[in-house]
């Protein structure tokens, strides 16, 4: 794990534990690594209680509520459907944060409209739910990490209230 992701962690773990709160994940294309990120903080089991790794849109639908007329009017790889995410996992988890993300890691799998690297973000907090779309580039493993990165500094911002510039967007 790169020293910058586990100490956005760190950082993350504090503020939810000053503020007793806490946090879930609803991934797909970066298949659990906020998660691992998260856990691998000592003592995350006082903030994260569980995260969703929801690669197939069945799994989408039947564990987090997103419903499949969204998905197949929007695709997977969509704003609605990560907003869905977010709000499904934040209720299945009982968590105060969330983040959802969905997106095409590579190499195949784009298309003209979604090309590889497109990465949708939502981000649910007690303030509501905010979506952002991002275009990555690199390889598979590298859209990955810059999806935890992202994932991460949303979070902290929205826990925190601090400013984080997002250079990839």
């Amino acid at each position: 794990m790169q020293a910058e992701i586990y100490h956005l962690s760190e950082q993350l773990g504090s503020a939810l534990l000053q503020q007793g709160t806490t946090v879930t994940t609803a991934e797909s294309c970066t298949g659990g690594g906020v998660a691992h990120a998260i856990t691998a903080v000592a003592g995350s089991s006082s903030w994260f209680n569980c995260g969703f790794v929801t690669y197939a849109n069945s799994a989408k639908q039947r564990m987090l509520g997103v419903p499949s007329d969204i998905i197949e009017r929007d695709g997977a790889v969509s704003e609605a459907v990560v907003r869905q995410m977010a709000i499904g996992a934040a209720e299945e988890a009982g968590a105060d944060y969330a983040v959802a993300i969905s997106g095409v890691a590579g190499p195949g799998g784009g298309s003209a409209d979604k090309p590889v690297g497109t990465v949708w973000f939502a981000w649910r907090s007690p303030k509501g739910v905010k979506a952002e779309k991002y275009l990555f580039s690199g390889d598979r493993a590298a859209i990955r990490d810059q999806a935890i990165k992202i994932s991460l500094e949303e979070l902290l911002h929205q826990v925190t209230g601090c400013n984080t510039v997002h250079p990839y967007s």
